[in-house]
């Protein structure tokens, strides 16, 4: 029986890699769909090293700004978007997702990927967003940027760096540290 506390966090991982991941649980659309773009990067430790063995999920609108009901499906279809996706970084803490450039959900959000972190030595999985750099003027209406320092916005800027890819590192401490939110549903 509760006497009403909460239970005390534990550390995550590393042993959630194995039941976690899913087969293409990166394409949240195909690489062959005809608005597929590639978001990727590496996820840094506070001394700058990579982390080999974190897990992200990314929960997304569509190209029109609609965010799916659902958390998205274990089985892609091969075709249709599915507004969720979760992957593994390798061993040199790289990760990337295929999925379509996300529109705005309303005139106070910029289109953004909202994408968490499992890692170990988390006691609490991280919350945070990706942002496209040329939504420039949306990016002024936003109100979460608006809530970020502006010093500290560019850590929630992903890169292009070619046709159709954006890079987003993250930094879970030290210099550069990516902006973590809190998450109240």
């Amino acid at each position: 029986m509760s006497d009403g506390r909460q239970t005390p966090s534990q550390t995550v991982g590393p042993f959630f890699g194995y039941a976690l991941p899913y087969e293409k649980g990166w394409e949240l659309v195909p690489p062959h769909h005809p608005e597929a773009i590639r978001v990727h990067g590496t996820v840094f430790d506070g001394n700058g090293d990579v982390v080999p063995d974190a897990i992200l999920e990314i929960w997304q609108a569509d190209s029109a700004g609609v965010m799916s009901s659902k958390r998205g499906s274990l089985k892609p279809d091969g075709y249709a978007f599915t507004g969720f996706g979760r992957a593994s970084v390798d061993l040199a803490g790289h990760y990337a997702f295929t999925t379509v450039k996300p529109g705005a959900t309303s005139a106070a959000a910029a289109p953004s990927v909202l994408v968490t972190v499992f890692a170990r030595g988390l006691t609490h999985h991280l919350f945070t967003r990706a942002y496209f750099p040329e939504d420039v003027q949306a990016h002024s209406t936003d109100t979460v940027l608006a809530a970020v320092p502006a010093d500290r916005r560019s850590t929630l800027l992903s890169v292009p760096d070619g046709p159709g890819s954006y890079r987003f590192d993250i930094r879970l401490q030290g210099e550069q540290e990516t902006v973590f939110l809190e998450f109240n549903e």
